[in-house]
C-alpha cells in the first residue's frame, strides 16, 4: 500500500472515530488485529459493540467508498468481529457492523461523511 494510502486511511480513521465520539460513542479500541482480520474501529454505543469499517477516498473516479465493500469483504468483517467477541467476553450481548465513508474531494473543505448502521450482516 503506498504511503498516501496509508496517511489517507489514518486520517479517515481519525476522522471516524471523533464523528462516533460526537455522537456518544465510546471508542474502545482502532486497528484491533485479529485472526480473520484488522478492525479499524470498536466501539461502544450503551450496551452494544459496533465494529467500524471506514472506507476513505480522496477522489470519486473510482466511485463511492462504501460500495467498496465486498461480499468478502463483509464475511471478514463478520469473522473478525467474532473472533473479537471471543478474546473480549466484557462485550457480551448484542453487537453490529457500521460502515463510515468518508470523501475528501478537496482538502479546503469539509469531508463527507456517511454513517452507515447495521452495514455488514
Amino acid at each position: 500500500m503506498s504511503k498516501h494510502r496509508q496517511n489517507l486511511g489514518r486520517w479517515g480513521e481519525t476522522i471516524a472515530a471523533e464523528f462516533l465520539s460526537r455522537r456518544g460513542y465510546t471508542i474502545v479500541a482502532s486497528n484491533a488485529r485479529t485472526q480473520y482480520g484488522e478492525l479499524d474501529l470498536v466501539a461502544r454505543q450503551g450496551d452494544v459493540t459496533v465494529f467500524v469499517e471506514v472506507k476513505t477516498r480522496s477522489s470519486a473516479s473510482f466511485g463511492f467508498p462504501e460500495e467498496s465493500i465486498t461480499t468478502r469483504k463483509g464475511e471478514h468483517l463478520v469473522e473478525a468481529s467474532q473472533a473479537y467477541l471471543q478474546e473480549h467476553p466484557e462485550f457480551d450481548g448484542d453487537w453490529r457492523i457500521d460502515v463510515i465513508a468518508i470523501q475528501r474531494l478537496d482538502a479546503e473543505q469539509e469531508p463527507l461523511i456517511k454513517h452507515i448502521e447495521n452495514a455488514v450482516f
